[in-house]
């Protein structure tokens, strides 16, 4: 996971702990908000647990108060001297409602405060992130819809709600994210801090492609690279955060889900291409993290290739596979400013020139806006946890951007994109 909880306990090691009040909706999801909980409070986070009454029914107060640390309390009567809706909302750096039910996001949208959360929503004047866990069909419901809309419009973030078994045998858009990756989005919440209660991609539609491709040869061989998908997942993960409605398009990438993203899985270049070109046409920018293989095999065989003693090896007659950024760069045509297009180049110096002069032929060649370019001589970057670039623009900028991790970075991929994009989105 890219996310660490460093950003978030910097205050607690200035002396204060980040204070986030964790609201907990009443559906069959409320038990995986138990490990969201752990995740919190082992991190140094000082976390007050208020759930609804209905979510009661589903954890009991005393494995909250177990796990917080802290009473707890649905009821607006509790310590009315105290005012603690009031007191709950001011205090709080950041407040996560996992899971946020139909009925709780309604109530929220509309502006309702007949119990301790719902009042505390209404004081509360740090960024807020819904986590939605409910059926496909309530999800779906035009009614749920709008309320989505207008608590993004108050620049709340809902992230997507995942794909997946739902209660009985329903299985389908709905799921609540992984513990994990709703912590890992609201650790970059908290970390951006001000900048947070006004998402900069709210409103914003974004395509990210991530991993690396893969050619079959036959039934189990495959031409392909070591792509890990890490720097994409990060840039999907952190648009979210910032308030956009992401699409992944992820090749042969072995991480969770990151929430509030809609995942799309390929395998081969020619998927890839086909996605990542459905997705952008009405995105406001694409960025390619994405290594698509170069070549495929022109006649991939039905079968196994067989290794035959005495005999020369098959020869292996490739395909030039097409430039995906370069078609979204011909396709948005003269004149157009959206797509954004953003590339990444793996760049490695020869006897021809070095990472960047390479670099800036690829990124005049492509036609995209920016190119982050990664010097990967010797292996760097392929797999680990943080990275180094240059951000170089088409407008002539370059911006070096020290090693760090890969939420890092894409957090300044992201701030040179915004500083780019039209005033209105599509």
């Amino acid at each position: 996971m890219d996310a660490s909880p460093e950003s978030s306990t910097a205050a607690a090691a200035a002396g204060s702990r980040p204070r986030v009040v964790l609201g907990v909706g009443g559906g069959i999801a409320a038990y995986k908000a138990c490990e969201l909980l752990r995740r919190f409070t082992e991190s140094g986070h000082d976390v007050t647990v208020v759930p609804t009454a209905a979510a009661l029914k589903f954890v009991g107060a005393a494995t909250w108060e177990a796990l917080s640390g802290k009473p707890v309390s649905t009821d607006m009567f509790d310590d009315v001297a105290g005012v603690r809706h009031v007191h709950l909302g001011r205090q709080a750096d950041l407040v996560v409602v996992a899971p946020a039910t139909a009925d709780l996001i309604a109530k929220a949208a509309h502006g309702r405060a007949d119990d301790l959360l719902t009042g505390t929503l209404l004081t509360a004047r740090c960024p807020v992130v819904f986590a939605p866990a409910m059926h496909t069909e309530m999800w779906e419901h035009p009614a749920t819809r709008a309320n989505v809309a207008t608590l993004r419009g108050r620049d709340s973030i809902v992230v997507e709600p995942a794909y997946g078994r739902l209660t009985g045998v329903d299985t389908g858009p709905g799921r609540l994210p992984e513990a994990a990756e709703i912590f890992a989005v609201a650790v970059d919440v908290l970390g951006r801090g001000a900048a947070a209660t006004a998402p900069d991609l709210a409103g914003r539609r974004v395509v990210v492609s991530a991993g690396g491709t893969r050619e079959y040869l036959d039934p189990v061989r495959f031409l392909g690279n070591r792509s890990s998908g890490k720097q994409g997942y990060a840039l999907a993960r952190t648009a979210v955060a910032r308030g956009a409605d992401v699409t992944l398009v992820a090749a042969n990438v072995e991480l969770p889900d990151p929430a509030g993203a809609m995942l799309v899985n390929v395998t081969s270049a020619m998927q890839m291409r086909d996605a990542v070109t459905a997705a952008g046409q009405d995105a406001d920018a694409v960025v390619m993290a994405a290594a698509p293989a170069d070549f495929r095999p022109t006649s991939p065989a039905g079968h196994k290739i067989k290794k035959r003693v005495g005999q020369q090896p098959p020869r292996l007659e490739l395909l030039e596979n097409p430039d995906i950024l370069a078609e979204l760069a011909i396709a948005r045509g003269a004149g157009r400013s959206t797509p954004l297009l953003v590339g990444f180049a793996a760049e490695t110096g020869d006897d021809t020139g070095d990472v960047l002069d390479h670099a800036r032929a690829k990124l005049s060649r492509k036609g995209c806006d920016l190119l982050v370019v990664n010097d990967v001589g010797g292996g760097a970057v392929f797999g680990a946890d943080d990275n180094s670039a240059v951000i170089l623009g088409a407008d002539g900028s370059e911006q070096v951007v020290d090693r760090g991790s890969k939420t890092a970075l894409a957090h300044v991929i992201w701030d040179s994109v915004t500083a780019r994009l039209p005033a209105t989105p599509r």
